[in-house]
Protein backbone atom coordinates (compact mmCIF):
# COMPACT_ATOMS: atom_id res chain seq x y z
CA UNK A 1 0.00 0.00 0.00
CA UNK A 2 1.15 3.35 -0.88
CA UNK A 3 1.95 5.81 2.21
CA UNK A 4 -1.19 8.17 1.70
CA UNK A 5 -3.21 4.67 2.10
CA UNK A 6 -2.00 3.46 4.80
CA UNK A 7 -2.42 7.70 6.84
CA UNK A 8 -5.73 7.01 5.52
CA UNK A 9 -6.58 3.80 7.51
CA UNK A 10 -8.45 3.85 10.71
CA UNK A 11 -6.74 2.48 14.02
CA UNK A 12 -9.29 -0.58 13.70
CA UNK A 13 -8.23 -1.18 10.11
CA UNK A 14 -4.76 -0.88 10.63
CA UNK A 15 -5.39 -3.39 13.53
CA UNK A 16 -6.85 -5.87 11.62
CA UNK A 17 -4.60 -5.38 8.72
CA UNK A 18 -1.82 -6.54 10.98
CA UNK A 19 -3.19 -9.20 12.37
CA UNK A 20 -4.41 -10.54 9.51
CA UNK A 21 -0.92 -10.41 7.99
CA UNK A 22 -1.24 -8.00 5.77
CA UNK A 23 0.49 -5.44 6.75
CA UNK A 24 3.51 -4.69 9.10
CA UNK A 25 3.94 -2.56 11.96
CA UNK A 26 7.16 -1.73 11.03
CA UNK A 27 5.75 -0.39 7.31
CA UNK A 28 2.39 1.31 8.91
CA UNK A 29 5.25 3.30 11.75
CA UNK A 30 7.14 4.10 9.18
CA UNK A 31 4.85 5.56 6.81
CA UNK A 32 3.67 7.65 10.06
CA UNK A 33 7.03 8.77 10.23
CA UNK A 34 7.39 9.50 6.87
CA UNK A 35 4.40 11.70 7.29
CA UNK A 36 6.01 12.83 10.38
CA UNK A 37 9.00 14.31 8.91
CA UNK A 38 6.88 15.66 5.81
CA UNK A 39 4.46 18.07 8.31
CA UNK A 40 6.23 18.42 11.74
CA UNK A 41 8.48 21.44 10.53
CA UNK A 42 5.57 23.37 9.63
CA UNK A 43 2.61 21.68 12.16
CA UNK A 44 5.06 21.36 14.95
CA UNK A 45 3.10 18.69 17.00
CA UNK A 46 5.78 16.75 18.55
CA UNK A 47 8.23 17.90 20.79
CA UNK A 48 9.81 14.57 21.78
CA UNK A 49 10.58 11.87 18.66
CA UNK A 50 12.83 9.13 17.68
CA UNK A 51 12.25 7.61 14.76
CA UNK A 52 14.83 4.69 15.40
CA UNK A 53 12.94 3.66 18.91
CA UNK A 54 9.39 3.86 17.25
CA UNK A 55 10.90 1.28 14.34
CA UNK A 56 12.60 -0.47 17.07
CA UNK A 57 9.13 -1.40 18.87
CA UNK A 58 7.50 -1.85 15.61
CA UNK A 59 9.49 -4.49 14.57
CA UNK A 60 9.66 -5.77 18.17
CA UNK A 61 5.42 -6.80 17.55
CA UNK A 62 6.01 -7.98 14.20
CA UNK A 63 9.01 -10.53 15.42
CA UNK A 64 6.30 -11.01 18.59
CA UNK A 65 3.49 -11.59 16.00
CA UNK A 66 5.85 -14.18 13.58
CA UNK A 67 6.53 -16.33 16.96
CA UNK A 68 2.56 -16.40 16.97
CA UNK A 69 2.34 -14.89 20.62
CA UNK A 70 -1.07 -13.25 21.36
CA UNK A 71 -1.93 -10.03 19.60
CA UNK A 72 -3.64 -7.44 21.67
CA UNK A 73 -6.29 -4.56 20.42
CA UNK A 74 -4.11 -2.37 19.36
CA UNK A 75 -0.98 -4.18 18.07
CA UNK A 76 1.47 -2.40 15.85
CA UNK A 77 -0.73 0.27 16.10
CA UNK A 78 0.90 4.01 16.58
CA UNK A 79 -0.14 6.52 19.11
CA UNK A 80 1.00 9.74 20.14
CA UNK A 81 1.35 10.88 24.14
CA UNK A 82 0.65 14.68 25.21
CA UNK A 83 3.69 15.48 26.99
CA UNK A 84 2.22 15.19 30.66
CA UNK A 85 2.05 11.56 30.72
CA UNK A 86 5.23 9.86 32.08
CA UNK A 87 7.10 8.12 29.31
CA UNK A 88 10.13 5.62 30.67
CA UNK A 89 11.65 6.06 27.22
CA UNK A 90 11.20 9.88 26.41
CA UNK A 91 11.41 12.75 28.66
CA UNK A 92 8.37 13.71 30.20
CA UNK A 93 8.72 17.89 30.36
CA UNK A 94 5.25 19.14 30.65
CA UNK A 95 5.71 21.86 28.78
CA UNK A 96 7.68 23.66 31.33
CA UNK A 97 11.60 24.73 31.03
CA UNK A 98 11.61 24.14 34.50
CA UNK A 99 11.33 20.71 34.05
CA UNK A 100 13.82 20.00 30.85
CA UNK A 101 15.64 16.88 30.89
CA UNK A 102 13.06 15.31 33.32
CA UNK A 103 13.31 11.54 32.86
CA UNK A 104 10.50 9.39 34.19
CA UNK A 105 11.33 5.80 35.38
CA UNK A 106 8.06 4.34 34.76
CA UNK A 107 5.23 4.38 32.31
CA UNK A 108 1.93 6.23 32.84
CA UNK A 109 -0.91 3.90 33.89
CA UNK A 110 -2.19 5.38 30.47
CA UNK A 111 1.03 4.41 28.53
CA UNK A 112 1.26 1.06 30.00
CA UNK A 113 -1.89 0.05 29.23
CA UNK A 114 -1.30 1.12 25.63
CA UNK A 115 1.81 -0.82 25.09
CA UNK A 116 0.21 -4.00 26.78
CA UNK A 117 -2.51 -3.37 24.26
CA UNK A 118 0.37 -3.75 21.34
CA UNK A 119 0.45 -0.15 20.56
CA UNK A 120 3.80 1.26 19.50
CA UNK A 121 4.54 4.42 21.69
CA UNK A 122 5.82 6.98 18.61
CA UNK A 123 6.45 10.31 20.25
CA UNK A 124 5.37 12.79 23.06
CA UNK A 125 3.44 15.49 21.53
CA UNK A 126 3.22 19.31 22.39
CA UNK A 127 1.43 20.93 25.45
CA UNK A 128 0.97 24.06 26.78
CA UNK A 129 2.89 25.20 29.56
CA UNK A 130 1.51 22.35 32.51
CA UNK A 131 -1.36 21.82 30.69
CA UNK A 132 -3.13 25.51 31.28
CA UNK A 133 -3.04 28.50 28.58
CA UNK A 134 0.20 29.76 27.65
CA UNK A 135 0.63 28.31 24.22
CA UNK A 136 3.37 26.19 22.88
CA UNK A 137 4.89 26.06 19.19
CA UNK A 138 1.61 23.47 17.33
CA UNK A 139 -0.30 24.92 14.43
CA UNK A 140 -3.77 24.31 13.08
CA UNK A 141 -2.92 21.62 10.52
CA UNK A 142 -6.23 23.77 8.48
CA UNK A 143 -4.64 26.83 8.41
CA UNK A 144 -1.09 27.36 10.23
CA UNK A 145 -1.97 31.07 11.39
CA UNK A 146 -4.37 29.75 13.27
CA UNK A 147 -4.29 27.88 16.96
CA UNK A 148 -4.82 23.75 17.04
CA UNK A 149 -6.49 24.99 20.89
CA UNK A 150 -5.35 24.03 24.24
CA UNK A 151 -4.03 22.77 25.76
CA UNK A 152 -3.92 19.22 24.14
CA UNK A 153 -2.59 21.05 21.18
CA UNK A 154 0.08 18.57 19.45
CA UNK A 155 -2.02 15.67 20.26
CA UNK A 156 -5.68 16.75 18.43
CA UNK A 157 -3.18 18.50 15.69
CA UNK A 158 -1.03 15.22 15.22
CA UNK A 159 -4.57 12.90 14.25
CA UNK A 160 -5.73 16.13 11.90
CA UNK A 161 -2.61 15.91 10.04
CA UNK A 162 -2.97 12.35 9.77
CA UNK A 163 0.46 11.89 11.18
CA UNK A 164 -0.97 9.04 13.59
CA UNK A 165 -4.09 7.55 13.81
CA UNK A 166 -4.39 7.98 17.42
CA UNK A 167 -3.10 9.56 20.85
CA UNK A 168 -4.19 11.22 24.15
CA UNK A 169 -4.54 13.93 25.98
CA UNK A 170 -5.62 15.85 28.88
CA UNK A 171 -8.53 17.66 30.24
CA UNK A 172 -9.11 19.91 33.18
CA UNK A 173 -11.66 22.78 31.29
CA UNK A 174 -11.48 22.32 27.81
CA UNK A 175 -8.29 21.25 26.80
CA UNK A 176 -9.66 17.95 24.67
CA UNK A 177 -12.81 19.16 23.28
CA UNK A 178 -11.61 22.54 22.12
CA UNK A 179 -8.26 21.22 19.75
CA UNK A 180 -10.58 18.49 19.11
CA UNK A 181 -12.91 21.37 17.72
CA UNK A 182 -10.42 23.66 16.17
CA UNK A 183 -8.53 20.77 14.39
CA UNK A 184 -11.22 18.92 13.05
CA UNK A 185 -10.98 15.80 14.72
CA UNK A 186 -13.33 13.55 17.21
CA UNK A 187 -11.75 14.10 21.10
CA UNK A 188 -13.25 12.48 24.11
CA UNK A 189 -13.20 13.36 27.33
CA UNK A 190 -14.96 10.14 29.15
CA UNK A 191 -16.66 10.52 32.77
CA UNK A 192 -14.41 11.54 35.47
CA UNK A 193 -12.06 8.85 36.86
CA UNK A 194 -12.61 6.52 33.85
CA UNK A 195 -9.32 6.64 32.97
CA UNK A 196 -6.31 6.36 35.13
CA UNK A 197 -4.23 9.09 35.92
CA UNK A 198 -1.36 7.97 37.72
CA UNK A 199 1.65 9.09 36.26
CA UNK A 200 0.22 12.41 34.66
CA UNK A 201 0.73 15.71 36.05
CA UNK A 202 -1.81 16.46 38.41
CA UNK A 203 -3.46 19.87 38.30
CA UNK A 204 -6.74 19.06 39.77
CA UNK A 205 -8.06 15.71 41.42
CA UNK A 206 -11.26 17.10 40.78
CA UNK A 207 -11.32 17.81 37.03
CA UNK A 208 -8.54 15.79 35.55
CA UNK A 209 -9.58 13.77 32.74
CA UNK A 210 -7.43 11.49 30.57
CA UNK A 211 -9.08 11.52 27.23
CA UNK A 212 -8.49 10.41 23.60
CA UNK A 213 -8.44 11.42 19.91
CA UNK A 214 -9.03 9.78 16.84
CA UNK A 215 -10.43 10.50 13.06
CA UNK A 216 -13.50 8.00 13.85
CA UNK A 217 -16.19 7.15 16.69
CA UNK A 218 -15.29 3.22 16.14
CA UNK A 219 -11.49 4.33 16.79
CA UNK A 220 -12.40 6.40 20.20
CA UNK A 221 -14.00 3.46 21.39
CA UNK A 222 -11.02 1.30 20.85
CA UNK A 223 -9.18 2.95 22.87
CA UNK A 224 -11.81 3.55 25.81
CA UNK A 225 -11.63 -0.54 25.54
CA UNK A 226 -8.46 -0.04 26.39
CA UNK A 227 -8.01 2.60 28.65
CA UNK A 228 -10.85 2.57 30.38
CA UNK A 229 -10.63 0.55 34.37
CA UNK A 230 -9.70 0.77 37.79
CA UNK A 231 -6.18 1.64 39.38
CA UNK A 232 -5.65 1.45 42.78
CA UNK A 233 -2.92 4.02 41.87
CA UNK A 234 -5.77 6.22 41.45
CA UNK A 235 -8.44 6.92 43.50
CA UNK A 236 -11.04 8.28 41.32
CA UNK A 237 -11.44 5.06 39.20
CA UNK A 238 -13.73 2.67 39.98
CA UNK A 239 -13.62 -0.98 40.56
CA UNK A 240 -16.60 -1.95 38.48
CA UNK A 241 -16.08 -3.94 34.88
CA UNK A 242 -16.42 -1.54 32.12
CA UNK A 243 -18.75 -1.77 28.99
CA UNK A 244 -17.78 -2.74 25.32
CA UNK A 245 -17.53 0.22 23.82
CA UNK A 246 -16.62 -0.51 20.73
CA UNK A 247 -19.41 -3.14 20.30
CA UNK A 248 -21.74 -0.60 21.88
CA UNK A 249 -20.83 2.30 19.36
CA UNK A 250 -21.59 0.73 16.73
CA UNK A 251 -24.69 -1.07 17.77
CA UNK A 252 -28.01 -0.14 16.45
CA UNK A 253 -30.09 2.08 17.89
CA UNK A 254 -33.84 0.45 18.48
CA UNK A 255 -35.40 4.10 17.98
CA UNK A 256 -33.78 7.34 16.49
CA UNK A 257 -32.15 8.80 20.02
CA UNK A 258 -33.85 12.55 21.89
CA UNK A 259 -31.40 15.46 21.83
CA UNK A 260 -31.63 18.21 24.21
CA UNK A 261 -30.36 21.50 22.61
CA UNK A 262 -28.50 23.24 25.43
CA UNK A 263 -27.23 27.03 24.43
CA UNK A 264 -25.48 27.22 27.95
CA UNK A 265 -26.10 30.43 29.88
CA UNK A 266 -23.24 31.95 27.38
CA UNK A 267 -25.18 30.99 23.81
CA UNK A 268 -24.56 34.89 23.38
CA UNK A 269 -20.96 34.52 23.09
CA UNK A 270 -21.00 32.04 20.30
CA UNK A 271 -19.96 33.95 16.97
CA UNK A 272 -22.89 34.63 14.75
CA UNK A 273 -21.97 31.55 12.18
CA UNK A 274 -21.87 28.78 15.01
CA UNK A 275 -25.32 30.35 16.38
CA UNK A 276 -26.76 29.79 12.91
CA UNK A 277 -24.97 26.60 12.62
CA UNK A 278 -26.33 24.86 15.49
CA UNK A 279 -29.93 26.35 15.17
CA UNK A 280 -30.04 24.90 11.35
CA UNK A 281 -28.74 21.73 13.02
CA UNK A 282 -31.82 21.66 15.61
CA UNK A 283 -34.29 22.28 12.81
CA UNK A 284 -32.36 19.18 10.61
CA UNK A 285 -33.24 17.03 13.72
CA UNK A 286 -36.60 18.12 13.67
CA UNK A 287 -38.50 15.85 15.98
CA UNK A 288 -35.72 14.80 17.54
CA UNK A 289 -34.59 17.82 19.29
CA UNK A 290 -35.97 20.16 21.95
CA UNK A 291 -34.35 22.76 22.84
CA UNK A 292 -33.80 22.94 26.72
CA UNK A 293 -32.83 25.72 29.03
CA UNK A 294 -30.54 25.30 32.02
CA UNK A 295 -31.74 26.91 35.34
CA UNK A 296 -30.22 30.11 36.00
CA UNK A 297 -27.91 28.70 38.45
CA UNK A 298 -25.92 27.03 35.82
CA UNK A 299 -24.63 30.51 34.79
CA UNK A 300 -22.19 30.28 37.75
CA UNK A 301 -20.43 27.03 36.40
CA UNK A 302 -17.62 28.98 34.84
CA UNK A 303 -16.36 30.64 37.70
CA UNK A 304 -17.05 27.78 39.95
CA UNK A 305 -14.94 25.51 37.48
CA UNK A 306 -12.24 28.86 37.96
CA UNK A 307 -11.96 28.72 41.47
CA UNK A 308 -11.40 24.94 42.03
CA UNK A 309 -8.76 24.86 38.85
CA UNK A 310 -7.57 28.04 40.42
CA UNK A 311 -7.17 26.51 44.04
CA UNK A 312 -5.68 23.37 43.23
CA UNK A 313 -3.13 24.06 40.67
CA UNK A 314 -1.99 27.00 43.59
CA UNK A 315 -1.55 23.65 45.66
CA UNK A 316 0.08 21.19 43.16
CA UNK A 317 1.99 23.69 40.82
CA UNK A 318 3.33 26.57 43.25
CA UNK A 319 6.01 24.36 44.94
CA UNK A 320 7.50 24.01 41.73
CA UNK A 321 7.20 26.92 40.41
CA UNK A 322 9.11 28.92 43.74
CA UNK A 323 11.94 26.04 42.98
CA UNK A 324 12.90 27.68 39.18
CA UNK A 325 13.74 31.16 37.83
CA UNK A 326 11.17 33.33 37.78
CA UNK A 327 11.56 33.73 34.32
CA UNK A 328 11.50 30.16 33.86
CA UNK A 329 7.39 30.08 33.82
CA UNK A 330 4.79 32.68 32.19
CA UNK A 331 3.56 35.40 33.81
CA UNK A 332 0.01 33.62 33.10
CA UNK A 333 1.02 30.66 35.01
CA UNK A 334 2.45 32.53 37.90
CA UNK A 335 -0.75 34.78 37.97
CA UNK A 336 -3.41 32.16 37.77
CA UNK A 337 -1.30 30.39 41.09
CA UNK A 338 -1.60 34.16 42.91
CA UNK A 339 -5.12 33.62 42.12
CA UNK A 340 -5.36 30.75 42.94
CA UNK A 341 -4.02 31.15 46.52
CA UNK A 342 -6.20 34.35 47.48
CA UNK A 343 -9.56 32.43 47.25
CA UNK A 344 -10.74 31.71 50.72
CA UNK A 345 -11.70 27.93 51.44
CA UNK A 346 -15.52 28.65 52.17
CA UNK A 347 -15.50 29.72 48.22
CA UNK A 348 -13.29 26.67 47.35
CA UNK A 349 -15.83 24.30 49.02
CA UNK A 350 -18.96 26.16 47.32
CA UNK A 351 -17.98 25.61 44.12
CA UNK A 352 -17.49 22.14 44.83
CA UNK A 353 -20.61 21.91 46.37
CA UNK A 354 -22.12 23.87 43.10
CA UNK A 355 -20.42 20.92 41.31
CA UNK A 356 -22.35 18.27 42.47
CA UNK A 357 -25.55 20.12 41.39
CA UNK A 358 -24.27 20.56 37.69
CA UNK A 359 -23.70 16.83 37.78
CA UNK A 360 -27.35 16.10 39.13
CA UNK A 361 -29.19 18.70 37.08
CA UNK A 362 -27.38 17.51 33.85
CA UNK A 363 -28.14 13.94 34.99
CA UNK A 364 -31.93 15.04 35.61
CA UNK A 365 -31.83 16.31 32.54
CA UNK A 366 -30.83 13.22 30.49
CA UNK A 367 -33.07 10.96 32.13
CA UNK A 368 -35.70 12.90 29.11
CA UNK A 369 -33.22 12.78 26.47
CA UNK A 370 -30.04 10.46 24.96
CA UNK A 371 -27.78 13.21 24.70
CA UNK A 372 -26.95 17.00 24.88
CA UNK A 373 -26.05 18.87 21.71
CA UNK A 374 -23.76 22.05 22.29
CA UNK A 375 -21.04 24.11 20.74
CA UNK A 376 -17.99 22.78 22.18
CA UNK A 377 -16.05 26.14 21.27
CA UNK A 378 -17.41 30.13 20.55
CA UNK A 379 -16.26 29.55 16.80
CA UNK A 380 -13.56 28.50 14.49
CA UNK A 381 -10.04 28.13 15.44
CA UNK A 382 -9.11 31.96 15.92
CA UNK A 383 -6.07 33.36 14.18
CA UNK A 384 -2.75 33.91 16.83
CA UNK A 385 -1.30 31.87 19.54
CA UNK A 386 -4.07 32.62 22.01
CA UNK A 387 -5.95 29.01 22.44
CA UNK A 388 -9.12 29.51 22.15
CA UNK A 389 -12.41 30.26 25.15
CA UNK A 390 -13.35 27.10 26.88
CA UNK A 391 -16.67 28.63 28.04
CA UNK A 392 -18.07 25.84 26.03
CA UNK A 393 -16.50 22.97 28.06
CA UNK A 394 -16.36 24.41 31.64
CA UNK A 395 -19.64 23.35 33.23
CA UNK A 396 -19.29 19.30 31.69
CA UNK A 397 -15.42 19.46 32.92
CA UNK A 398 -16.68 20.65 36.48
CA UNK A 399 -19.58 18.00 36.80
CA UNK A 400 -17.35 15.17 35.43
CA UNK A 401 -19.97 14.02 32.64
CA UNK A 402 -18.78 12.76 29.07
CA UNK A 403 -18.14 15.05 26.31
CA UNK A 404 -17.30 14.11 23.17
CA UNK A 405 -16.52 16.92 20.31
CA UNK A 406 -17.58 15.76 16.87
CA UNK A 407 -16.25 17.25 13.73
CA UNK A 408 -19.70 17.37 11.76
CA UNK A 409 -20.25 21.08 11.30
CA UNK A 410 -17.93 24.02 9.29
CA UNK A 411 -17.62 27.72 9.90
CA UNK A 412 -15.95 30.89 8.86
CA UNK A 413 -13.98 29.65 5.59
CA UNK A 414 -14.58 26.01 5.86
CA UNK A 415 -12.90 25.52 9.48
CA UNK A 416 -14.22 23.01 11.76
CA UNK A 417 -16.75 23.89 13.85
CA UNK A 418 -16.94 21.27 16.44
CA UNK A 419 -20.26 19.97 18.10
CA UNK A 420 -20.61 18.87 21.29
CA UNK A 421 -22.47 15.78 22.76
CA UNK A 422 -22.73 15.47 26.45
CA UNK A 423 -24.04 12.58 28.05
CA UNK A 424 -24.97 10.89 31.82
CA UNK A 425 -22.19 10.44 34.29
CA UNK A 426 -20.65 6.66 33.55
CA UNK A 427 -22.91 6.67 30.58
CA UNK A 428 -20.00 7.07 28.01
CA UNK A 429 -20.61 3.99 25.72
CA UNK A 430 -24.28 5.18 25.27
CA UNK A 431 -23.10 8.67 24.28
CA UNK A 432 -20.71 6.85 21.61
CA UNK A 433 -23.70 5.02 20.06
CA UNK A 434 -25.50 8.20 20.25
CA UNK A 435 -22.82 10.15 18.57
CA UNK A 436 -22.39 7.83 15.71
CA UNK A 437 -26.19 8.02 14.79
CA UNK A 438 -25.83 11.30 14.60
CA UNK A 439 -23.16 10.70 12.66
CA UNK A 440 -24.36 8.57 9.80
CA UNK A 441 -27.44 10.92 10.25
CA UNK A 442 -25.18 13.96 9.28
CA UNK A 443 -23.72 12.14 6.75
CA UNK A 444 -26.79 11.20 4.54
Amino acid sequence: MADTELMALTAIEAAALIADGELTSEAYVGACLDRIAAMDDDVRAFVHLDPDAALMQAQALDERQRDGEPLGALHGVPVAIKDIFDTADYPTECGSPLLKGRRPREDAAAVAQLRAAGAVIIGKTVTTECAYYHPGPTRNPHDLTRTPGGSSSGSAAAVAAEMVPLAIGSQTNGSMIRPAAFCGVYGMKPTHGAISRRGALTLSRALDHVGVFARTIGDVALMLDVLVGHDAGDADTRPVAAPDFLATAVDELPSPPRFAFVGTPFWDKADATTRAAFEELADALGDHCDAVDLPDVFAGAVDDQRVVMAVDMAHNLSGMIARGDESQSSETLRAFLAEGREISAARYLEARDNAVRYRDGIAGILSDYDAIITPATVGVAPVGEATGSPMFCSLWTLAGVPALSLPLLTGEAGLPLGLQLVGAPRDDARLLRTANWLAGRLGE
